[in-house]
């Protein structure tokens, strides 16, 4: 089991930039695809971009194609989020997510663990 833990949520302007953390533990970090998903209110969970196992190969959503970038640190156990050019439509909880194999996915029902989310706004 991984246990994983999102930070680098706040409050920005449209326009602005923000880089969003997933600090993971447990099991070796580098045997999990992961990705972002986000959930605005009233809204289901999205997909935002995947990453596989060795960071080789990424998939993002077409909403932030462009504007965001996903990245990991398998030696820090780590997954990042650059978003920048943000968008009031970004504001949602961002959330970081695991899924044991190496091939990327966005499909909610992929993946195995979750993170508790961390409070993106953007204000117009």
């Amino acid at each position: 089991q991984v246990q994983l833990v999102e930070s680098g949520g706040g409050l920005v302007q449209a326009g602005g930039s923000l880089k969003l953390s997933c600090a993971a533990s447990g099991r070796t970090f580098s045997n999990y695809v992961m990705g972002w998903f986000r959930q605005a209110p009233g809204k289901e969970r999205e997909f935002v971009a995947a990453v596989s196992s060795r960071g080789r190969s990424t998939a993002y959503a077409d909403s932030v194609k462009g504007r965001f970038t996903i990245s990991r640190d398998n030696a820090k156990n780590t997954l990042y989020l650059q978003m920048n050019s943000l968008k009031p439509e970004d504001t949602a909880i961002y959330y970081c997510a695991a899924r044991v194999g190496s091939v990327v996915a966005e499909q909610l029902g992929q993946y195995d663990y979750w993170g508790q989310g961390t409070q993106v706004t953007v204000s117009s």
